[in-house]
């Protein structure tokens, strides 16, 4: 091992802890929520495409949005507008809701 790989490795803060660790020093909490959020809505998005049993060519068929925007955005290489997302919710028989991050928020 070079003493460049070393002090890498020595040196590195990152190694030696988990992701979500080193997530929380170079992440404020909002972004990270705002992440999370991201995710699970392209998770529910490829999850009503497959249960539908269509690929994503029949997809654009279906919603007007190009079969390669859909990959970028099944795989978080983009983020879609608000408009792409809504056309792809819509050929899929879903929509957005607007609802509480924390449902006991609402509670009084």
């Amino acid at each position: 091992m070079s003493n460049l790989e070393r002090d890498y490795i020595t040196n590195n803060p990152a190694i030696g802890r988990s992701w979500d660790e080193f997530e929380k020093e170079i992440f404020t909490p909002e972004e990270i929520a705002e992440s999370n959020l991201r995710v699970a809505l392209i998770g529910e998005i490829i999850k009503a495409r497959q249960e539908k049993g269509i690929s994503q060519k029949k997809l654009e068929e279906l919603s007007g949005v190009k079969q390669p925007v859909i990959a970028r955005m099944e795989t978080g290489k983009t983020s879609p507008q608000l408009d792409t997302v809504l056309k792809v919710l819509f050929a899929l028989g879903k929509t957005l809701a607007i609802v509480p991050l924390d449902p006991d928020a609402n509670k009084t």
